[in-house]
C-alpha cells in the first residue's frame, strides 16, 4: 500500500488507478466501474450505456481506459458514441476507438493494451439481416476475449438451401451463438446437424401475436434439439458464454 500512496504522491499512478489496484474498482461521477472483473471471471468489464447519459457513459469509459486500457460499452447510440469519441480524444488522445454502429458497441484500447488470444473459433450465425445487431454485440464480446470470430449470416430456414452451404464452415466452429427472431427456429434446426456447443440468441424482430423477440424465446427453450438459450438481444450474454467455452478449450489445448 504504500508502494501505492508513494506512486499516487509522485504522479506516476492516479486516483483512480490506486482505487482500482486496492479495492478493484474505480469511482467515478456517474458510478463504479468493476476493473477487477475481467481477472475474476474471465469476462471483461462492459459498460451498460442504456440509462445513462452520454457524458455519463463517456465518463465511465474514460475511467475503463485509465484503469484497465480498455473500455468496452454496448448499446451506444449515435449521440453516446459521438461524446464518447469526444471525451476519449480529449483525455486519452493515444487511444484507438472503433464504434459498430449496427452492434451499437464502441470499443476503445489504451497504447498499452495488451489484447487477449485464444486457440478458439466462435461461429455467429444470423438468421437473416435483421439479426445483425445483436448479433454484432456478441461477436464484439467473443472477440474481445480474444477467441477467433467467424461470421455466417443470413442462413435462415424460410430457405434452408442457404444453411446447407454453410454447414461444413458450422462444424469447424469451437461454439456457435445462433442468432434469430421470429419463430427462432434456426437454432433448434442447427443444433441437430452439428456436434458443437450452440448458444440460441433470440431476438426482437417479427410482430404481432409473439411479436418483438417473444416467440423466438418461447421456441428456443422448448426446442427438441440440446441448446442453451439466452435473453432476448442478450447479445453481451451469448458473447460471454461462449468467451467462456473458448477460454476453457484454450486452456486444454495449451495442456
Amino acid at each position: 500500500m504504500r508502494e501505492l500512496l508513494e506512486s499516487v504522491a509522485a504522479g506516476e499512478l492516479s486516483v483512480a488507478q490506486a482505487e482500482a489496484a486496492l479495492a478493484g474498482y474505480a469511482t467515478g461521477d456517474a458510478g463504479r466501474f468493476d476493473a477487477a472483473r475481467g481477472r475474476r471471471t474471465g469476462i471483461p468489464e462492459v459498460i451498460l450505456a442504456a440509462g445513462k447519459t452520454p457524458e455519463e457513459t463517456a465518463s465511465m469509459a474514460a475511467i475503463a481506459v485509465e484503469t484497465t486500457d480498455r473500455a468496452i460499452v454496448t448499446r451506444a447510440d449515435a449521440s453516446t458514441a459521438t461524446r464518447i469519441e469526444e471525451h476519449l480524444t480529449e483525455h486519452h488522445p493515444n487511444a484507438t476507438i472503433d464504434h459498430t454502429e449496427r452492434a451499437a458497441t464502441v470499443v476503445v484500447h489504451g497504447p498499452s493494451f495488451d489484447p487477449s488470444s485464444l486457440d478458439a473459433d466462435v461461429g455467429i450465425v444470423t438468421a437473416g439481416t435483421s439479426d445483425a445487431g445483436p448479433a454484432g454485440e456478441a461477436a464484439t464480446i467473443v472477440s474481445e476475449m480474444g477467441a477467433r470470430v467467424a461470421r455466417i449470416d443470413d442462413v435462415g430456414v424460410a430457405g434452408i438451401a442457404r444453411l446447407i452451404d454453410r454447414l461444413d464452415a458450422c462444424r469447424t466452429q469451437d461454439a456457435l451463438i445462433v442468432a434469430a427472431g421470429r419463430e427462432g427456429a434456426l437454432p433448434t434446426v442447427l443444433a441437430g446437424l452439428v456436434d458443437v456447443p450452440l448458444i440460441g440468441l433470440p431476438v426482437s424482430n417479427g410482430y404481432g401475436h409473439g411479436g418483438n423477440g417473444r416467440a423466438a424465446l418461447s421456441g428456443m427453450l422448448q426446442s427438441c434439439t440440446p441448446i442453451t438459450v439466452v435473453n432476448i438481444d442478450a447479445g453481451f450474454t451469448a458473447g460471454a458464454q461462449a468467451g467462456l467455452i473458448a477460454r476453457a478449450l484454450d486452456a486444454a489445448r495449451c495442456d
